[in-house]
């Protein structure tokens, strides 16, 4: 029931909105970009964007040369407007609609991306749902890159309720299989010029 009322949501919102018109808006999303960097990420490296939405990350990472990129949404309508933008580029990604809390893996990646998906589960079922299906996902000595509201933010965006991180919140769901390598605290600005704070967190997997 609450994977359908979320699907609605997020499809009426890409529907009805362009991607300069939600809050998140990146023209470059410099600090995945630098994490995913930090991390030793080649060409090759199968990477997955968890809630990618509309984000131009993708389009960032095939302008650098990667070769393996997965973007997973729940929204079709997010996804398709990445289509439309990436034209033939497109056909060189691969692309799910899925809840990352229900999804079932079929392949195994080095780098797992998520700015502002993991955020919206607010309860423990839910988050254990994503970290499980993420321990299935990413192959030993890869790496986790999640972004996620700050402690000091609002409790709510896009009109939904969500939970606010840190690096230690973060450490403790995971587990002891990760380790946290780099914590930062990030200012982003919406098209309308408000600030949002977020928390960083990249972690590595024990191999």
């Amino acid at each position: 029931m609450k994977t359908t009322y979320l699907q609605a949501h997020w499809e009426n919102l890409y529907a009805t909105r362009s991607e300069t018109e939600v809050s998140w808006f990146e023209e470059v999303p410099a600090q995945s970009l630098e994490l995913i960097e930090l991390v030793g990420a080649q060409p090759a490296s199968a990477i997955i964007d968890v809630g990618g939405g509309a984000s131009r990350l993708v389009d960032n990472l095939l302008a650098k040369g990667f070769e393996n990129i997965t973007v997973l949404d729940l929204s079709a309508a997010a996804l398709n407007s990445v289509h439309a933008r990436l034209g033939d580029k497109a056909d060189a990604v691969k692309w799910i609609v899925a809840d990352a809390t229900e999804w079932r893996p079929t392949e195994t990646y080095d780098i797992w991306h998520d700015r502002a998906a993991f955020h919206f589960l607010t309860n423990e079922r839910e988050q254990r749902a994503y970290i499980h299906r993420l321990k299935q996902a990413l192959k030993p000595g890869g790496y986790v890159i999640i972004g996620t509201f700050a402690l000091d933010c609002p409790e709510r965006c896009s009109g939904l309720p969500l939970a606010r991180h840190s690096a230690e919140s973060l450490s403790t769901l995971l587990g002891s299989d990760f380790t946290l390598i780099d914590s930062r605290r990030h200012q982003h600005a919406t098209p309308w010029h408000a600030v949002q704070k977020f928390q960083f967190s990249t972690f590595g997997r024990v191999a």
